[in-house]
């Protein structure tokens, strides 16, 4: 391959579109605490020494969405002491950009210059082109005499490239306030990922103690009240974007990233939230307009069709990957009396974005069709759990706690979206589709029946690895017991009433590491030693695997 060496000047800035809608809710945020004073939340959402030191690039820098000829860079930069996030200060910017072969910088293959404004809270995209397939790169921002720090990122393979390998982290559900980031971190210093793909939950809505901490608050979200302005997730995204095991695996490879509920608020649909109180909290279009701004502000995703995260990337002929995103277009979840899951005017995905996945599964020429969902497609009956366990598992998928056979925010409470699209995995024979999965706090591997009722007898159209929490809380932290107490009975039980399910594990924390090759898809299940420790250690636990052709997974006996 030849290199293109040439200096870009493109940049994006990051808007988002809106959609307009209606809601309710289940916990009212006062008015004076969503109106309250900017200041102390805002300067919380810094490291001390931005009074002290500007312009400085305190939040990190970080890659996304890469594609065989380039990347998109992201920063936030402090261009004075008062330029704090959300607070609509501070003065234009001129950041410059540079990517280089070589960490020392000597061999710069692109640079250009982008306008730091506080319309976009300072943050600041530049989607360089002109980049090599399948290359390592380092890139850094400088501004005002400072330098960011540099950091890794790397190019996708070439579209119609024979790829050998390709190695992904997957993480979901990251609770600021239950504990550190030491999953990051851990992922962080393997130093051989190619990517890594965060599954949604990437921030919490929640005000201080208001969300699954075992009652003890490890680190303070800012700002301390539900975010319901754009002031309020710029404060919030830039909370999370100080966290130094955050800052540390951004800065060692491009993450793909969508967005679950959590971004928005709990339970979110197309028309609200079960965490919103539509009028107390003003309107849903407003918040969830705010919402999607400051994410792709604040995150390096390129905004897809209608400001959602649905797109595809490739990665040579090995893999495709579709992202979807369940939470602009979705029908109201129902409830018990409310409502039927069957309803073939209800959707998850909406139209448009199933007619995409679909077209775009049937036309992938790739080994394998990887489909990232922040809601488990799998089947799930809670069967005979006694009420010591139904109870609390009740309370963390956000079911009725006096019992219900399914999880209604999941693909379960949308089976005319989910038979359909399994249909035409089975029509097509369309093989070696993967679902990447995260929001449920625990671990799964399992297959993907047509019909849940008569399998193992019935086919299996696919595979799903779902990934546990970073820190958000499973069964033994609802319970407040030791780490494996739950796990013993809940996961025998769990099985038994869905015999699709290999492998559930209900009470730790971790990540995954998915590593692909022609001849099978495999997931590294790790776990975290204590997620309240910033110095948490990591274990593997389990991997799976499903070989090509097959549509089963198996265990394997070792991590890659």
């Amino acid at each position: 391959m030849t290199s293109r060496h040439g200096r870009s000047e493109s940049a994006v800035s990051a808007t988002a579109d809106t959609a307009s809608l209606t809601p309710r809710r289940r916990t009212v945020v006062k008015a004076a605490a969503a109106t309250a004073a900017l200041a102390g939340p805002l300067a919380a959402a810094l490291p001390a020494r931005a009074v002290q030191q500007a312009p400085a690039f305190l939040h990190g820098v970080a890659s996304g969405d890469p594609l065989p000829d380039g990347v998109l860079l992201w920063t936030r930069v402090t261009p004075t002491p008062d330029a704090l996030p959300g607070s609509g200060a501070g003065p234009d910017t001129e950041v410059r950009w540079t990517v280089a072969r070589d960490r020392t910088f000597t061999d710069v293959v692109a640079q250009g210059t982008v306008l730091a404004t506080a319309a976009s809270d300072h943050t600041v995209k530049a989607d360089v082109r002109g980049l090599r397939p399948a290359t390592d790169y380092w890139f850094r921002f400088s501004a005002g005499g400072a330098d960011s720090p540099a950091a890794r990122t790397r190019t996708a393979p070439a579209a119609d490239a024979s790829v050998a390998g390709l190695r992904l982290g997957v993480v979901s559900c990251a609770n600021w306030e239950a504990g550190h980031f030491a999953a990051y971190r851990h992922l962080a210093a393997r130093g051989d990922l190619d990517a890594w793909l965060h599954l949604g939950d990437y921030i919490y809505e929640y005000g201080t103690g208001d969300y699954g901490t075992r009652g003890t608050v490890v680190r303070p979200h800012s700002p301390a009240h539900e975010i319901v302005t754009l002031a309020d997730y710029r404060t919030r995204h830039a909370r999370y974007k100080t966290d130094p095991d955050l800052q540390a695996l951004h800065a060692t490879a491009p993450v793909i990233a969508m967005w679950d509920d959590h971004e928005f608020a709990n339970d979110a649909w197309s028309g609200g939230a079960e965490n919103h109180t539509e009028g107390a909290e003003g309107a849903w279009a407003a918040r969830q307009a705010a919402a999607k701004r400051a994410y792709f502000e604040w995150m390096p995703v390129r905004p897809a069709v209608e400001g959602t995260t649905y797109r595809r990337l490739r990665f040579g002929r090995l893999a495709d990957l579709s992202l979807l995103d369940l939470r602009s277009f979705r029908s109201r979840q129902v409830s018990l009396g409310d409502g039927d899951v069957d309803d073939p005017g209800r959707t998850l995905t909406g139209r448009a974005q199933l007619d995409w996945l679909k077209a775009g599964l049937s036309a992938s020429d790739t080994t394998w069709r990887l489909v990232g969902t922040s809601v488990m497609i799998s089947p799930f009956a809670l069967g005979s759990l006694p009420a010591t366990l139904l109870k609390p598992l009740a309370k963390l998928l956000g079911l009725p706690q006096e019992g219900l056979a399914l999880n209604t925010d999941q693909w379960d409470g949308y089976t005319a979206d989910r038979r359909e699209l399994l249909a035409h995995l089975r029509g097509n024979a369309i093989r070696n589709t993967v679902f990447l999965t995260g929001d449920i706090h625990m671990a799964w591997a399992n297959d993907v029946p047509v019909n849940a009722g008569t399998y193992p007898l019935s086919a299996s159209a696919a595979t799903e690895f779902v990934v546990t929490s970073v820190t958000s809380d499973n069964l033994d932290d609802i319970l407040k017991v030791g780490e494996g107490t739950v796990d013993a009975v809940a996961s025998p039980l769990i099985r038994a009433a869905n015999r699709h399910v290999h492998w559930v594990d209900t009470d730790r924390h971790g990540f995954g590491v998915l590593d692909l090759t022609a001849e099978r898809a495999q997931m590294d299940y790790y776990v975290l030693s204590d997620r309240t420790k910033a110095g948490a250690t990591a274990a593997w636990a389990r991997s799976y695997r499903t070989r090509s052709g097959t549509q089963r997974v198996e265990r394997a006996d070792a991590p890659v």
